[in-house]
């Protein structure tokens, strides 16, 4: 494909993720309105209720608990949505990825050690320069750490790896997990998929429309007890 039409494609996309982006603001708006009023609500009737300590007014605490912890859940799924939409919005410019996980695992390492997991990057000096969008691809790698942490409970390592393969600059992101068996793995890029209670399901997604809205890929390898390995390639800057 030539740069002419390579650059149509590309307009083509862009076009149809900007609607996409537009349509899920339009909705997170429509929906946050009545969940706030709802939380509101919740509020005042809690207030009400402080300091009646019959069982009834318990009984009712709990319910409205409940409804609370329910508006919490559905904000993070809304949230997890408009993050999933708007990640084919792009705004490119020349970098590195080397400098991006160089960031993350500063801020990620506080985190990472209190909960025992060993974070390894191993960054290839000599990594081409690719066409990126800094916030979105932190996003990704946000996404895939934050997976890999918690397939740790009990902590384990985390290597961040960068190389070369020919005009394209990958990443490489290994955990010593718990891994996942082959029916996961078939359905882990599907929207609103996930084996994790309270999970929106659009983490893993979200990263595939990022990496594929680059022009790159996302491929992964994985064995229950043997951890998971994601690999992310995005073509070159010219």
């Amino acid at each position: 494909m030539d740069s002419t039409l390579e650059q149509q494609e590309r307009d083509r996309l862009q076009s149809q993720n900007t609607e996409l982006a537009t349509l899920a603001g339009g909705l997170a708006h429509e929906i946050r309105n009545p969940l706030s009023t709802i939380g509101m609500n919740l509020e005042l009737l809690a207030e009400e209720l402080e300091g009646d300590d019959t069982q009834r007014a318990r009984r009712m605490m709990r319910r409205i608990s409940s409804l609370q912890g329910e508006c919490r859940n559905l904000e993070e799924i809304l949230n997890a949505f408009l993050q999933f939409a708007r990640a084919g919005e792009l705004h490119l410019e020349d970098g590195s990825l080397n400098d991006i996980v160089t960031d993350y695992v500063e801020f990620l390492e506080p985190q990472a050690n209190s909960m025992e997991v060993e974070l390894r990057p191993h960054l290839d000096s000599d990594l081409p320069v690719v066409l990126l969008d800094r916030s979105l691809m932190r996003q990704a790698l946000v996404n895939l750490c934050r997976n890999a942490i918690e397939a740790m409970p009990e902590g384990g390592s985390i290597d961040l790896l960068t190389r070369t393969r020919g005009d394209q600059a990958v990443l490489e992101i290994i955990d010593t997990g718990k891994g996942m068996d082959e029916k996961t793995r078939n359905q882990m890029f599907q929207a609103f998929f996930s084996t994790r209670s309270g999970g929106s399901g659009l983490g893993l997604p979200t990263v595939r429309r990022i990496v594929e809205a680059h022009q790159g890929k996302i491929s992964c390898e994985s064995e229950p007890g043997k951890g998971t390995r994601f690999m992310i390639t995005l073509p070159a800057s010219l």
